[in-house]
């Protein structure tokens, strides 16, 4: 479906109710130092393996269907870690076996593009391609398949490539990030109607959840839309995202995680160490999604034929040297780290995050916290 003008107007303008503007502060922790996603991306990494077999076996049946000599793949949100680098590997390895199997002549080169938000450490990305094409080299008997990587700055709630360029697309949990903080949530004033709170809570009132809502569904349409426009014909996307059963916002999932964050700010401001007032005007720009919301914004697009929606969950992996509460308080910092430094100023990341690790394990000693994901699979009409 063509994108509407203003569409297009609504993401040029981007402007958000509080002074943080997404796309230029929201970043996942550079480098590869202690608190960065590289060092910590390794639920994202265990979730992209648990369902590899899914995203190969789509590659593969788009390569019999079409068997371009080049084929164009991109990596929306690709961030800053190993994780990206891998999974374009295990794709470009799985076309290559389709080819030998099918006994064309030689394998499709391949153009690769890599996107993520302009403020991305693209740099962290690009210093390990010689390895990378040194290890396929090594796996193909000094033999490197034709592959082109280029880094694409921008975000995906809009146009990136030109038309019909795109034979595949992947995105691994980048689709939960809205485009911005729902303006919804504050009043003609400015004032939050979710006070205390960074995200959908037992006590919002009904407009947060709707709010949250609304952007999903503007948001995962634009995408949808310009997807439409740059994907051949037959093209397949491959989405990871975090979400959550049913109609119900609020649950011991995705939602409780950020619950904890919001509690962790709380204690700060118990301590003296934050200003009331400087909560109140944070809110995330995430949405965990239902099953019937993704099936209802596909269907109501209609560029796209939903092949498979799975959702499953992830088991925590039990170290023995850190709590799993001091794991998810790094994960959730590499992420969230930017954001927080920029509204809040860096002086409080250390004891909030400390704090935040502490809280998940007291809740994971109550009772289990499970985040559920799901895995898409979208063909182009």
């Amino acid at each position: 479906m063509p994108l509407k003008r203003e569409q297009k107007q609504h993401y040029v303008q981007g402007q958000t109710p509080t002074n943080m503007d997404v796309e230029k502060v929201f970043r996942m922790t550079g480098g590869d130092g202690v608190t960065s996603y590289a060092k910590n991306s390794s639920f994202q990494k265990k979730a992209s393996d648990m369902v590899k077999h899914i995203t190969t076996e789509t590659i593969q049946e788009l390569f019999v269907t079409t068997t371009p000599n080049s084929i164009g793949i991109a990596d929306l949100g690709c961030s800053s870690g190993p994780n990206s680098l891998t999974i374009i590997k295990d794709i470009v390895k799985a076309v290559e076996r389709t080819s030998s199997t099918l006994m064309l002549h030689q394998p499709p080169e391949f153009r690769v593009y890599l996107n993520d938000l302009p403020t991305n450490d693209f740099n962290s990305i690009f210093k390990t391609l010689p390895e990378f094409y040194r290890e396929l080299r090594k796996e193909k008997s000094g033999v490197c398949p034709s592959i082109f990587i280029g880094g694409y700055a921008g975000s995906f709630y809009g146009r990136l490539f030109p038309n019909n360029c795109l034979h595949f697309v992947y995105s691994s949990y980048s689709l939960h990030w809205l485009s911005r903080v729902p303006p919804a949530l504050y009043d003609e004033q400015g004032r939050s109607i979710n006070k205390g709170h960074v995200y959908i809570s037992e006590s919002s009132p009904p407009q947060v959840s709707q709010a949250y809502y609304k952007q999903f569904q503007e948001d995962f349409m634009l995408f949808l839309g310009s997807r439409s426009e740059e994907l051949i014909v037959g093209g397949r996307m491959v989405l990871i995202l975090l979400g959550r059963r049913g109609p119900d916002h609020v649950d011991r999932g995705n939602s409780f995680f950020w619950e904890l964050l919001s509690r962790s700010f709380a204690n700060l401001i118990s301590k003296g160490e934050l200003e009331v007032e400087k909560l109140d005007t944070y809110d995330v720009h995430f949405y965990a999604p239902s099953k019937i919301e993704i099936e209802d914004e596909v269907r109501k697009e209609g560029s796209f034929e939903l092949d498979r929606l799975e959702m499953f969950e992830i088991e925590r992996d039990e170290k023995d040297e850190e709590s799993y509460g001091a794991a998810v308080a790094r994960t959730v910092r590499a992420i969230q780290e930017s954001m927080i430094s920029d509204h809040f100023g860096p002086r409080i990341l250390d004891n909030l995050f400390e704090i935040y690790g502490r809280m998940v394990d007291e809740e994971m000693a109550k009772e289990e916290i499970k985040p559920l994901t799901f895995v898409i699979v979208l063909r182009k009409l």
